[in-house]
């Protein structure tokens, strides 16, 4: 068995995939010839009667005939493995003139994908197996199994996979070599400690349980304080679903950028959600939304607390209605991540927001509710202790006394300072002012156009910021707006100015170049 991080690699099912495989059979020159589609299919790698490591494709279903293909001779291409996607292109070197097979596959679920493609590499590297048996040692043998599943990863395959590795690496100048010991070396050796590459952690007891169930198919919520490694999970669980029919998605931007999604509201495309409900279901059925309703089989949802309990109703109505199907939700399995001991719905008047789990719908749509309780960011008790007070409203004289305490505390990365928090925006306001005039250089404004100067107050009071914008080197400057989530420009994003050009060309930001551009509002 192997220790420490690669127990969570050595597992049976590590070399198995279900997928989508299209088979082709390609010429001497590379040109198709004959092309095989399974929607659905089993890929395992075994070994033959003469120990050959080979790879099974069995069609999905009681009927499916199986195909063995050998591996001696594979090529792997794994430039879009992230996306789910791959390919093997399986040559036979005993006959050049017959060409190659190549297994295109898809809609992998990227993290078993992942797993599939390093068992393979490792059994490659390690021993592809012997040469074929001859005729008098077949008779001879044991009767031969026609397939047997490949073993997990082991350390000695590790090793040799990595001498294999290593010797077929160009020679480079080795520093001169130590001088030689005179004293005779000591009984027993000391045992050197296997190096293993870099492997994902395991999940905890608690993690594993929602990953259960979300394999299942059936909705579920999870929650937990922070540190309890809820996005952690949320990212594997999307490595373990197929691409095809998975939407991931969050209830701001930020959260979605974090697990690579897009907002609820652009994918359901009913605006703010603020509209009756007649009016959200024809927005919905708009011609790209309608599709993206249709094709969706997983819904994920990150930080479900911003969403308002009346938009939940709303979305599982549409969902019916859309997908025409009475089941809750439309049949869709919702996967659930967030804390409502956070940040609540932002609603607009005096209505008080009702969490999501108050509407009328919830419970039928998420009959599962799991939590994490153990915090694995932090490993300092006392310090898990007070968040935990902290989380639940309950301050005690001491916890205010640690809060206080770290005031003082410099909190910086990049040039980009810590993001101080105001209970009203006029402290907002008169804090970014004051911050900006202490920086030294010179002040570029910015004004905006308004078609209708006379309206200039109101509507800086229906939108994020002022007429006026103010910068100078050195700026702490905050997005109000999803401009590209997939680029991380989203609302709540983080920079510094570093530089004013009056042709608005890119100026270099790190990690990311961006643009001060012109945006415009339209009102009604």
């Amino acid at each position: 068995m192997l220790a420490g991080t690669e127990e969570a690699a050595a597992k049976p099912e590590d070399a198995e995939l279900r997928c989508r495989v299209a088979v082709e059979e390609l010429s001497p020159g590379g040109q198709p010839r004959r092309r095989e589609a399974l929607r659905s299919a089993e890929l395992s790698l075994g070994r033959n009667e003469r120990r050959e490591l080979v790879l099974r494709l069995r069609a999905a279903g009681p009927a499916g005939r199986s195909r063995c293909f050998p591996l001696r001779a594979a090529r792997l291409f794994t430039r879009f493995a992230t996306t789910g996607r791959s390919a093997l292109r399986l040559s036979n070197p005993g006959a050049p003139r017959a060409g190659a097979t190549q297994l295109l596959l898809s809609d992998c679920p990227p993290e078993r994908l992942r797993r599939f493609l390093r068992t393979l590499r490792l059994k490659l590297a390690a021993a592809p197996g012997p040469a074929p048996a001859s005729a008098r040692a077949q008779l001879l043998g044991p009767r031969p199994s026609d397939f047997v599943s490949v073993s997990p990863v082991q350390p000695e395959e590790l090793r040799r996979a990595a001498a294999t590795r290593a010797s077929k690496k160009p020679l480079t100048e080795q520093p001169a070599p130590a001088e030689a010991s005179t004293e005779p070396p000591r009984w027993p050796l000391p045992a050197k400690r296997l190096s293993l590459p870099p492997s994902k952690p395991q999940l905890s007891e608690e993690q594993a349980a929602v990953l259960r169930v979300v394999l299942k198919g059936q909705s579920v919520f999870f929650t937990g304080s922070a540190g309890t490694g809820k996005s952690y999970l949320l990212k594997r669980i999307l490595g373990s679903l197929p691409p095809t029919g998975t939407v991931a998605t969050a209830s701001t931007g930020v959260a979605a950028c974090h697990i690579g999604g897009t907002t609820l509201h652009a994918f359901a495309g009913i605006g703010s959600g603020q509209a009756p409900l007649a009016q959200c279901v024809a927005l919905a059925q708009r011609p790209g939304v309608r599709q993206g309703w249709l094709s969706c089989r997983r819904l994920v949802i990150d930080e479900i607390s911003m969403v308002e309990a009346d938009l939940f109703d709303k979305l599982e109505a549409v969902a019916r209605a859309v997908r025409q199907q009475d089941k809750p939700f439309g049949g869709i399995q919702l996967i659930i991540c967030g804390d409502f001991l956070q940040l609540p719905p932002v609603t607009k008047g005096s209505q008080p927001p009702r969490f999501c789990f108050q509407a009328k719908s919830w419970r039928k749509c998420v009959p599962v509710t799991l939590e994490l309780t153990e915090v694995w960011r932090q490993a300092d008790t006392a310090f898990i202790s007070l968040l935990q007070a902290v989380r639940l409203g309950r301050c005690s004289d001491e916890v205010t006394r640690q809060l206080r305490a770290t005031a003082a505390h410099k909190v910086g990365r990049d040039g980009i300072v810590a993001t101080r928090l105001c209970t009203h925006q006029d402290d907002v306001a008169l804090t970014n002012e004051r911050r900006l005039q202490e920086l030294p250089g010179e002040v570029h404004s910015f004004k905006a156009l308004d078609s209708h100067p006379e309206l200039a107050r109101t509507l800086d009071a229906q939108c994020p910021v002022s007429w006026l914008l103010q910068l100078k080197l050195g700026a702490q400057v905050m997005l109000v707006k999803n401009l590209a989530v997939s680029r991380g420009l989203v609302n709540g994003a983080r920079g510094v100015v570093v530089g004013f050009e009056a042709e608005g060309r890119v100026l270099g930001i790190k990690p990311r170049a961006c643009m001060l551009s012109q945006w415009s509002w339209v009102t009604h």
